[in-house]
């Protein structure tokens, strides 16, 4: 599979730059997933990368070619939309082979790909059905079974599952990981959803405002984000965010007094003044602990509880293993793991 190269990309709306100088390779086969709020850019990244947008400045190199101003059907891609655009009057194997019609492919090549795929997705039994007899999840299988049938190089997916409900989107994400494993292709996928992000990537790109704030791992982004941006967008519940300052070996905020490893004071600001980043997951109930927390909110989850209290004036969420819920009002002792403890720059909002 070709690697995909992103070279200096800009692109301008109006005389507005939305987009400006984005550096980014994706490497042989991988699933490389643009994660970002809304209007970030990365369905922008993504149009330009399918030709569906013009770049204002910069160039895309897919395998080594430069096809920054290639047609779409010129560039070996296939796409899949938020929305799923199948043709209501053609069945399931008719939407599936559309292009490939368009082609003029052998009758029998295009039956060949289409029952081969059908297969992958589940959609053997519903060749024959149109998509008003299908449920939203299979609709959503049609859409990628007509990407696949192309045989691309790369497939790229806009959004595809924010159609569906929470329980069918839990579903489709286990169906697209598994269709990834069988189909060695590249993939790059945009989505707004971090858990999607996490749970798909084999590398993970957290956009914001047109930029790339990191590149990484799921695991390099929740255990070690580069910024503010990063910690808070990735992990769910999110990570909580407290002011503090560094004195003697710890840092000590309202509400709290917690100890750091061996070097973890190094490029706090003169004053020591850090923002302190914790993730509902580093606490732990400990009869020894140091943080009493008076508990306000209680989500019980069944193996975990959510809950919600404060350290001094801050709203905080911790995250426990509970065998039974935990009662609004009561206070539990907590301990954090000095490893889980993340550090920012209160100005430059960069980890320390």
């Amino acid at each position: 599979m070709p690697v995909i190269e992103l070279e200096n990309l800009r692109k301008d709306y109006g005389g507005a730059t939305v987009m400006e100088g984005l550096d980014l390779t994706m490497e042989d086969g991988e699933f490389t997933v643009l994660v970002g709020p809304s209007g970030c850019g990365k369905s922008t990244t993504l149009r330009m990368i399918a030709g569906l947008e013009d770049v204002t400045d910069g160039r895309i190199l897919i395998g080594g070619r430069d096809v920054t101003d290639l047609d779409p059907k010129e560039r070996d891609l296939a796409m899949v939309f938020q929305d799923y655009a199948l043709y209501p009057h053609m069945n399931v194997a008719r939407n599936m082979s559309f292009a490939l019609r368009l082609q003029r492919m052998d009758k029998a090549e295009i039956d060949r790909r289409v029952r081969d795929v059908a297969e992958v997705l589940g959609l053997t039994d519903y060749l024959g059905r149109k998509p008003a007899a299908l449920s939203g999840g299979q609709r959503q299988r049609v859409a990628m079974g007509r990407a696949l049938v192309r045989d691309a190089s790369t497939f790229l997916f806009d959004e595809p599952l924010s159609n569906l409900d929470a329980k069918l989107r839990g579903q489709m994400r286990a169906e697209l990981a598994e269709t990834r494993q069988r189909v060695e292709k590249n993939m790059i996928y945009v989505t707004h959803d971090q858990v999607e992000a996490m749970t798909l990537g084999d590398r993970i790109v957290v956009m914001r405002a047109g930029r790339i704030m990191q590149v990484g791992t799921p695991e390099e982004l929740f255990r070690r984000p580069r910024n503010l941006f990063v910690a808070g967008f990735i992990g769910s519940p999110p990570m909580n965010f407290l002011p503090g300052r560094i004195e003697e070996g710890r840092v000590v905020g309202e509400g709290f007094a917690l100890p750091l490893g061996p070097g973890r004071a190094g490029g706090a600001a003169p004053s020591g003044a850090v923002t302190v980043g914790l993730r509902p997951s580093a606490f732990r109930r400990a009869a020894d602990g140091d943080i009493p927390f008076r508990v306000e909110i209680s989500e019980y989850l069944g193996a975990t509880s959510v809950l919600v209290g404060r350290l001094g004036t801050a709203r905080v969420q911790v995250e426990v293993d509970t065998p039974a819920p935990v009662r609004v009002g009561e206070t539990l002792q907590l301990g954090v793991d000095p490893d889980q403890l993340h550090l920012f720059d209160p100005q430059t909002e960069a980890a320390l």
